[in-house]
């Protein structure tokens, strides 16, 4: 579900006609929130428990620490192995595709046919268009294997905080899911390539889950399981201070970040509160 939502990113590009920025900032100041609580509060807490009882006080914190700085390490050179110019995280408004399905309604009308329309110069940029896209729904499937391997690790050791990863994390991939959506739409006037890249950018998340389980179960132990958890905390802090917060200063005013983030980290703190 939580991969899906880039699908519902683009469906949501192309039936709303204004971007509600103020929204998507709270929402993934929100998302922000409530990862980075998770992260420092229960996950690298668990890490570290499950890691000092076989390894001892000393040895345990080193290797909670190190696993920690290992997942912002390997999420960090995903990003650093994607170019700049396909930046899966370029924020996109809907207005963008509004003014692409116009463009591609005027030139049919123009010309006869969409596929034959333009200058060799606007059909270079379309080609450059539909490149940017397709690296984008590549990058963004790149950075959904990680997400799933967070979303998957916590649903199966903590199904409650599991269902707020996963909810965190599918808010944060509804932008991604219009990012993929718009540059696709303006190079093909396709709709339906639109929302199928955009999908499947967000089914490798699920994939991701599936080929980390696979991977880790012949040596899923309590130490294995304490080095993932730390691991996976590292991913999500990265993910929060590279993504999130970032994406909701773009979209809207800093304070409405900033208030997201907050009642993010209280409702999440609550909730565990609760199931206490």
């Amino acid at each position: 579900m939580a991969g899906l939502a880039t699908g519902i990113g683009s469906i949501i590009a192309f039936f709303t006609r204004n971007t509600n920025t103020r929204f998507l900032s709270l929402a993934l100041g929100f998302s922000a929130g409530v990862m980075i609580y998770v992260s420092f509060v229960e996950i690298l807490v668990k890490a570290r428990e499950s890691l000092i009882e076989p390894l001892g006080p000393a040895a345990g914190s080193w290797v909670t620490v190190a696993a920690f700085f290992g997942g912002i390490g390997l999420i960090a050179l995903i990003d650093f192995l994607i170019p700049g110019e396909d930046n899966p995280h370029e924020v996109r408004l809907v207005e963008d595709l509004q003014l692409a399905m116009s463009r591609q309604s005027d030139a049919a009308t123009q010309d006869g046919s969409l596929a034959e329309n333009g200058h060799p110069e606007e059909q270079a940029n379309k080609a450059r268009l539909k490149r940017v896209g397709l690296f984008t729904a590549l990058a963004i499937a790149i950075h959904n294997f990680p997400e799933g391997l967070v979303t998957f690790t916590m649903a199966l050791t903590e199904p409650a905080t599991g269902v707020a990863i996963a909810i965190a994390v599918a808010i944060h991939n509804i932008p991604e899911g219009i990012a993929v959506a718009v540059p696709i739409y303006y190079a093909t006037g396709d709709r339906k390539k639109a929302l199928g890249y955009s999908f499947l950018s967000g089914l490798t998340e699920p994939v991701g889950a599936l080929v980390g389980y696979f991977l880790l179960k012949p040596f899923l132990g309590p130490q294995m399981l304490g080095v993932v958890f730390a691991g996976v905390a590292g991913i999500m802090v990265y993910i929060c201070l590279d993504e999130l917060l970032p994406a909701a200063e773009r979209y809207g005013e800093h304070h409405l970040c900033m208030y997201g983030l907050v009642a993010g980290m209280a409702v999440i703190a609550v909730s565990l509160l609760l199931l206490l």
